[in-house]
């Protein structure tokens, strides 16, 4: 039996963010293989990870700088190890290489944090990224990583050309693979799974607060609110809510719930599924980020048409029209939400569209 230790930036939460989600994917997937799997990480366990006991995988809490995790390699000789992120590799590579030198190492990029940096970069100088953004010391980190490993796993297809164009990756050490949805589980078309337009009200917004595009996409939207509940006013729908979810909300995101403008910071979601397919319509204002968007996955899942930016459809619905709106301004932004909040032929027509996208993928 192959055995694979995953070494993990932080313990699996798999309702908090897309990144826990799919590394769970990955978990089962290598149960499926008949593997032995064993789970380490040197971050504090959290309230909203999964058990992994419960899933027949093993777990281990490890060391950062400490020679007790040459000894714990010694001791289980791995077959395989998969580091989460560029920054474990980073710490715990050098050692495997020592102790497990016939060990096939996999990098799980989660998405390509040199460009999410350079997007953030420009977006806190109030401008388009460059190309030359992109070449940064993050990026060297994480580019020698990549090259270290055996194969990397890439999430985005944009992501996997950009390795090759940019960064001259060869193809043969990047592997491209995103959500592992189960699209035999998917509601057909004009199911009844998906709640109508008229049993739905309310906008969503969802999606980790430690995670800093998201924080953005949350006090941007605080910008476009007026307006949006401003315009829907106007139209005669009044009492529209733009609710808030994700877990780890900060005194200064609950700082923001004001009920009087119907803008409400909800916090955690013990159920998202259930809180995206009551909402109809999800946003993502997003100005920067990289990989592809679990919350936007969700909401096709949901049958929940969405509004989001460039950066946040990137890689996700490629040749195919985006179920919502895919949008490059403010002004857009605002006029999109409102017109697919009331126009119920215009809302079905892009929920179609979603279980169409995800078919695809």
């Amino acid at each position: 039996m192959l055995s694979v230790l995953v070494i993990g930036y932080v313990w699996p939460e798999p309702n908090s963010s897309a990144a826990g989600s799919h590394m769970l994917s990955l978990l089962r997937l290598f149960k499926q293989q008949g593997w032995q799997v064993t789970f380490a990480s040197p971050a504090q366990t959290t309230e909203h990870m999964i058990d992994l006991a419960d899933e027949g995988i093993d777990s281990t809490a490890i060391e950062l700088n400490s020679s007790s995790f040459d000894q714990y390699l010694r001791q289980l000789q791995p077959d395989i190890v998969m580091f989460d992120r560029f920054m474990m590799e980073e710490q715990f590579g050098w050692r495997v290489e020592k102790n497990c030198p016939d060990a096939l190492r996999i990098l799980d990029t989660e998405d390509l944090q040199c460009l999410r940096n350079a997007r953030h970069q420009a977006v806190k100088q109030n401008r388009e990224m460059e190309l030359s953004d992109l070449y940064s010391d993050l990026a060297k980190r994480e580019i020698a990583a990549i090259h270290r490993c055996d194969l990397s796993l890439i999430i985005s297809s944009y992501e996997m050309q950009l390795l090759q164009l940019q960064f001259q990756m060869p193809i043969q050490q990047i592997h491209y693979l995103p959500f592992m949805l189960d699209l035999d589980k998917l509601p057909s078309q004009n199911s009844t799974e998906y709640s109508s337009y008229e049993e739905r009200q309310h906008l969503l917004m969802i999606g980790n607060f430690r995670h800093a595009p998201n924080w953005d996409s949350v006090l941007h939207m605080q910008s476009l609110w007026p307006a949006l509940r401003e315009q829907l006013k106007k139209n005669g729908q009044p009492n529209v809510e733009l609710h808030i979810y994700g877990s780890y909300p900060p005194p200064k995101a609950t700082a923001l719930n004001n009920p009087k403008t119907g803008f409400l910071i909800k916090g955690w979601a013990e159920d998202a599924i259930e809180v995206v397919k009551r909402a109809r319509v999800c946003l993502a204002p997003l100005r920067f980020g990289a990989g592809i968007k679990g919350k936007l996955t969700e909401a096709m899942q949901c049958g929940t048409p969405s509004i989001t930016t460039t950066i946040g459809a990137e890689g996700m619905a490629t040749g195919l029209a985006w179920p919502g709106a895919e949008v490059k301004s403010n002004e857009e932004f605002v006029q999109a939400a409102c017109s697919l909040y009331q126009d119920e032929a215009l809302w079905q027509n892009k929920q179609e569209q979603g279980y169409l996208v995800l078919k695809e993928k």
